[in-house]
C-alpha cells in the first residue's frame, strides 16, 4: 500500500499533458512580489563571463564542444543566443552569499563551479540515456560523438574544482569539499537510476533516495556554497543545504511529471520521454506501489515491455496508454503532492536561519518557481 502519510491527502488528478504542474500558493506576499525572472537572470549574468573564461581554458576541440553544449554557438560554430537552461543553481549560489551579508559577487565562483558540475552530469546523462535532444537541439554526443561528450564532461568537472581552489582561501577549501561530496552523491544517484531501469520494481523510498542523490545533492550545494564563500558557519551552511536538498526533491518530482506529461515544445524532449527510456521515476513507482486494477495492469505491461524486442517501435498511443494507467493508479497526483511536501520542508528549513527579509523572500520565490513550471 502506498504511504499516504508521506504525500499528504490525495485528490483526483485531472491535468492534461503540457499543463503546468503542480501548483502551490505563493508562500508570502513578499515572495509573490519578487521578480523571479530578474533573479534568475542576475545569477546567469554574474556567472556567465567567469564560466566562459573557464571554458576558454580547455584545449580544442573541447572548448568549442563545450560552447555548443552551453548554447553559445551552433553546430557550425556560429554565435547564437541559445537557451542555456533555467539557471536556478547560479541564482541560488549568488543569493546564498547574501545570507552572510556579503555581496552577491562573492558567490560567483561557487555559482560557476556548481554550473560546471551540473553540465558535466548532463553531458554524461544524455549519452547514457540516449537522449538526442536537449534545450530544443541535438545533444553533444549526437553532434560531436560519444567520445567528446565523455571528455568534455570530465573536463568540466575538473574545471569546477579549479575555479574554487584557485581562490586560495580557507572558505574555498570548505566550498570545494562540499562540492566534491555533492558530486559523488550525484554520481551515486545516476548509477542508481541506471540500475533501476533493469528492475521490475523499485520502492518509493529507493526512488526518493536516488533522486535525492541525483538532484537534491547539487541543489543543496548550490544553496550553501555562496554562503560558505562568504564565511558562513557550518550550521548555517548545513541548514541552507537542507533547504536546497528538499527543494531538489521537489524540483525532481516536477521534472518526473514533465518527463511523462510535459509538452515537448516546452521541455525540448520527446513525448512520454521517461516512459520511452523505461525510467522508474516517481509517478511510475508510486503507481506500481498502489492497490487496484490499474496498478496491477501497469505492472504486467511494464514487465512485458522489459522483455519486448519491439519496444523502440511502440506507437504514441501505446505510451499514452501507459501514462493513463499511471494516472489512474494515482501516480501522477501522488508525485504532485510529494513535490508540494518537499517544497514545504525546504521553506521550513529557512526558518532556522537569520537573514535579511529580502533574501528570505527571494529564496521562497525561487522555491515557488521550481514547483510551478512547464520545463
Amino acid at each position: 500500500m502506498l504511504d499516504q502519510h508521506a504525500a499528504g491527502p490525495r485528490t483526483p488528478g485531472t491535468a492534461t499533458r503540457g499543463e503546468t504542474v503542480p501548483t502551490v500558493p505563493p508562500a508570502s506576499k513578499a515572495a509573490d512580489a519578487v521578480d523571479v525572472t530578474a533573479l534568475l537572470e542576475r545569477g546567469r549574468t554574474l556567472a556567465t563571463p567567469v564560466l566562459r573564461a573557464a571554458i576558454d581554458r580547455l584545449a580544442a576541440p573541447m572548448d568549442t564542444v563545450s560552447a555548443y553544449h552551453f548554447g553559445w554557438i551552433d553546430a557550425a560554430g556560429n554565435p547564437t543566443a541559445g537557451d542555456g537552461g533555467k539557471a536556478v543553481r547560479p541564482a541560488l549560489a549568488v543569493l546564498s552569499a547574501e545570507v552572510t551579508g556579503a555581496a552577491p559577487e562573492v558567490g560567483i565562483p561557487g555559482a560557476v563551479a556548481v554550473e560546471l558540475v551540473h553540465n558535466f552530469s548532463l553531458l554524461h546523462d544524455d549519452l547514457m540515456d540516449g537522449d538526442e535532444q536537449r534545450r530544443h537541439r541535438d545533444t553533444v554526443w549526437k553532434v560531436h560523438g560519444p567520445a567528446q561528450a565523455i571528455l568534455v564532461g570530465d573536463a568540466l568537472f575538473a574545471l569546477a574544482n579549479e575555479v574554487l581552489l584557485e581562490l586560495g582561501t580557507v572558505e574555498a577549501g570548505r566550498a570545494t569539499r562540499r562540492l566534491t561530496s555533492a558530486t559523488r552523491a550525484l554520481i551515486d544517484g545516476q548509477a542508481q537510476d541506471i540500475s533501476y531501469e533493469h528492475r521490475d520494481r523499485v520502492s518509493v523510498e529507493e526512488c526518493l533516495e536516488m533522486e535525492g542523490n541525483k538532484t537534491g545533492a547539487l541543489l543543496a550545494c548550490a544553496s550553501s556554497i555562496g554562503a560558505v564563500l562568504g564565511g558562513a558557519d557550518e550550521r548555517t551552511a548545513d541548514t541552507l543545504e537542507k533547504y536546497g536538498y528538499h527543494l531538489g526533491l521537489a524540483f525532481q518530482a516536477v521534472d518526473d511529471l514533465l518527463g511523462i506529461w510535459g509538452d515537448p515544445d516546452s521541455t525540448g524532449k520527446q513525448t512520454w520521454s521517461d516512459l520511452r527510456q523505461r525510467k522508474k521515476s516517481l509517478p511510475v513507482v508510486a503507481a506500481l506501489a498502489a492497490d487496484g486494477p490499474a496498478a496491477e495492469r501497469l505492472g504486467e505491461i511494464l514487465a512485458a515491455d522489459a522483455k519486448s524486442s519491439d519496444f523502440e517501435n511502440f506507437s504514441e498511443e501505446e505510451f499514452a496508454a501507459r501514462a493513463a494507467l499511471i494516472e489512474e493508479a494515482g501516480g501522477r497526483e501522488w508525485t504532485a503532492q510529494e513535490a508540494r511536501r518537499q517544497y514545504t520542508i525546504a521553506l521550513g528549513a529557512l526558518d532556522a536561519i537569520d537573514m535579511p527579509d529580502r533574501v528570505r523572500a527571494q529564496f521562497t520565490a525561487l522555491a515557488d518557481f521550481v514547483v510551478v513550471r512547464k520545463r
